[in-house]
């Protein structure tokens, strides 16, 4: 089983990363909030550096869960904060009004991201089956379409890699 003092840690670190995320947000006291970026390169870059440790660190857990070396509630707890960030990174993107010439590219990499977070709530679904039990054809099916997702995320990913100004 995991330890206790790694699941902290873990979630120690995920909130870290998103509280350090939002101290990058710009709320003025009234109207329309928007995230202002100026570096659009570098803001995706950082982005896609924080999207690969939240990509690290839910797959170990998630491996830990199907290996049995992780309770399902535990890796529900995990996977909560880790889905909370990827939340707020896909409303950075929503406010942060790129030019058009970097539009495509951030347009899929927020999809990246959605799909990403997609893939966590299934991993969450997968918990609760694992928890309560279910047969190996329930969870067969759940598990292909968390490898479906991820997939699907790492294609966006892909894509907004390629769809950058040169």
């Amino acid at each position: 089983m995991a330890s206790k003092k790694g699941i902290v840690i873990t979630v120690i670190i995920l909130a870290a990363i998103t509280g350090a995320s939002f101290l990058l947000w710009l709320v003025p006291p009234e109207g329309e909030t928007t995230f202002v970026v100026s570096d659009y390169e570098g803001y995706l870059n950082g982005v896609k550096n924080i999207h690969e440790v939240l990509q690290e660190s839910i797959e170990i857990e998630y491996q830990n869960l199907r290996n049995g070396e992780i309770s399902p509630r535990d890796y529900i707890v995990v996977a909560e904060v880790t889905s909370s960030q990827v939340t707020s990174q896909i409303s950075e993107f929503v406010t942060s009004k790129p030019p058009e010439i970097w539009q495509d590219s951030y347009i899929s990499y927020m999809n990246a991201m959605k799909k990403f977070k997609s893939y966590i709530d299934e991993t969450k679904v997968l918990a609760n089956l694992i928890e309560k039990g279910s047969t190996d054809a329930e969870i067969d099916e759940v598990i292909e379409k968390i490898e479906s997702l991820k997939k699907e995320s790492l294609d966006y990913a892909r894509n907004s890699e390629e769809q950058r100004p040169n």
